[in-house]
Order: C-alpha cells, then sequence, then structure tokens
C-alpha cells in the first residue's frame, strides 16, 4: 500500500510538472519602431529579469526565471502566426496651417495623399483627425478654429475615398501645443491637424 501511494504521489507530481512545462511563460523584447529605446521587467515569485536590449528573453523554469537571448528568426518561428494577427501599429501624419486660417502649407499638402496611402493599406482603417492652434486668440475662437481645421482634413479624406463612419474629428483648440509657449504666440508648429492612423 505504502508503494502504491508513493507511485500516486509521483505521478501526480509528475502530471504536475508536465502541466507547468506546458504552461511555462516566454517574455521576448522585440525591437521598437524607430529604433526607441525601450524595457520591461519579468516578476515570477521573488525573482525579476530586466530584459532592455532587442531580442532579449526570459523563460520560466523549474528552478525560477532563465534570462537568454532569442533572435529574429527565433521570434519569427515560435511567435509568427501571432505576430501576423497583431494590427498594424498606429501611424501618425501632422498637417500645419497657415495662421488664423483653415489653410494647409504647401509641405503638408502633399502628406494628406500620403495619409491616404497608409489608410488604404489596412482593411478596417480606424482615423482619428486632431485639430490644434497656436496660443494666439481666445479659447473659442481657437475651439472653433481647430474644429474647421481638423473638419477641412475629415472632408478631403472622405472626398479621396475613405469612409466616412472610419474618421473621428476631434477639436483641442489651443490645450495641447506640441511647443509650449506664453499665451498669445504664433508658434506654427502648434498649428496643426494629427491624422493617426489605426
Amino acid at each position: 500500500m505504502a508503494a502504491a501511494l508513493a507511485r500516486a504521489i509521483v505521478l501526480l507530481w509528475l502530471a504536475g510538472v508536465l502541466a507547468g512545462c506546458a504552461s511555462r511563460t516566454t517574455v521576448v523584447l522585440l525591437p521598437e519602431a524607430h529604433g526607441r529605446d525601450t524595457a520591461v521587467t519579468v516578476t515570477r515569485g521573488s525573482g525579476s529579469v530586466v530584459l532592455d536590449q532587442p531580442y532579449e528573453a526570459v523563460r520560466e523554469s523549474a528552478f525560477g526565471l532563465r534570462q537568454f537571448q532569442s533572435t529574429q528568426q527565433a521570434v519569427q518561428t515560435v511567435f509568427g502566426s501571432a505576430l501576423a494577427a497583431e494590427p498594424a501599429r498606429a501611424v501618425a501624419f501632422t498637417l500645419y496651417f497657415l495662421e488664423g486660417k483653415d489653410v494647409l502649407t504647401d509641405e503638408s499638402r502633399q502628406l494628406v495623399e500620403t495619409s491616404l496611402a497608409e489608410i488604404a493599406r489596412r482593411p478596417v482603417p480606424d482615423v482619428l483627425v486632431v485639430g490644434h492652434t497656436d496660443l494666439v486668440g481666445t479659447h473659442p475662437f481657437n475651439d472653433a478654429l481647430s474644429r474647421q481645421r481638423a473638419e477641412l482634413i475629415r472632408n478631403e479624406l472622405v472626398r479621396l475615398g475613405v469612409a466616412p463612419e472610419n474618421i473621428e474629428v476631434v477639436a483641442r483648440g489651443k490645450r495641447e501645443p506640441i511647443v509650449p509657449t506664453a499665451d498669445g504666440v504664433a508658434e506654427p508648429r502648434n498649428r496643426r491637424v494629427e491624422v493617426i492612423v489605426r
């Protein structure tokens, strides 16, 4: 009886180990867009590992966390189907306007076509158009102007074939300057519409 009980405990222990192996976690730090630095800390129980280089990885083992260096090819082999199902990353375009008007600068007119090409690459695009102004004028004036600018871009995208239901328009007025200035300062980089394509 004692031998049978010991065998049952060993079998339960083996089943637990096998189940644990099947559910062990692997974390791989993928490179960020445009080479930006990034890091992640993986903690399990009392152990913790910081991954701060592309393709650094950590895997659970029976003895705790085990750090190792993965490769792009290994990630593709193991996680390729999951990565293929991942939605495309958001892309942002910034269009600039003439002071106090809803008229695009010459350089920004060309970016409308570029943003349209990005929208067309996505099967179900989600487009956010955010209007901004510089800090010249009152809040009501700038709220209306930023809305006009955003609506201008929305209407142009619709005219070029983007479904209206895929576009959301938001107006921020002078509340979120990209270049901080004193109130009343005319800063060209703040007079913008951001087109965020997801």
